[in-house]
């Protein structure tokens, strides 16, 4: 899953979702030297990664673009399925998604000297260009896959994947729909066990 997911599955604590917002770029034990309710962020956001890259729906949903993406094929669905959580908001949260994302922005700010110097670093971008909210449409997954390219060093082509989003728009929405539905009781399963500890 992308960034929208990975908040809106941390439940209720900023820090925790600023923990899940930021964990790629904590690499290994580093995240034992963060604030204990980042690390639980951190290690919510790996649950579900982990339990997202065996799911049987998540890899039909990449089966779609293998043969065009190759190992990027992951990083593409995590996206589109931000779309369709983003495009279907009203169906997971009764807050609109403007003020969740705005609130969340917010949250950043105030605890910005808690984010690692990564996270730091792409706040303004994220919060200029907007990224979270840009998920809602299918010209906004363009412009964050092509800046994902821009940031690969190797051509991974991964804006032109839109075509493919286009061409299997209900199969993937479908995919998303199913897989969330497990995803959600198990990071809700997750985070009980966290928030008791």
């Amino acid at each position: 899953m992308n960034f929208l997911a990975h908040i809106y599955l941390s439940g209720n604590s900023d820090l925790i979702k600023i923990g899940n917002f930021m964990a790629d770029g904590v690499r290994g034990n580093k995240y034992l030297e963060l604030h204990s309710e980042i690390q639980k962020g951190i290690i919510l956001h790996r649950t579900i990664d982990t339990f997202t890259d065996a799911h049987p729906i998540f890899r039909q949903s990449t089966k779609r673009l293998h043969a065009n993406y190759h190992h990027f094929s992951g990083v593409i669905v995590d996206v589109f399925y931000d779309h369709f959580l983003a495009k279907n908001w009203s169906l997971y949260s009764d807050e609109k998604l403007e003020e969740y994302v705005a609130n969340f922005y917010d949250s950043l700010a105030i605890h910005n000297d808690l984010l690692t110097e990564k996270a730091q670093m792409m706040k303004p971008y994220m919060i200029q260009q907007n990224w979270l909210l840009s998920y809602q449409t299918i010209d906004g997954i363009e412009k964050i896959l092509s800046q994902m390219d821009n940031r690969i060093k190797r051509e991974s082509n991964m804006r032109f994947s839109v075509h493919q989003l286009r061409l299997f728009y209900k199969e993937f929405e479908d995919d998303f729909t199913i897989f969330f539905e497990d995803l959600q009781l198990i990071t809700k399963h997750k985070l009980t066990e966290l928030l008791w500890k």
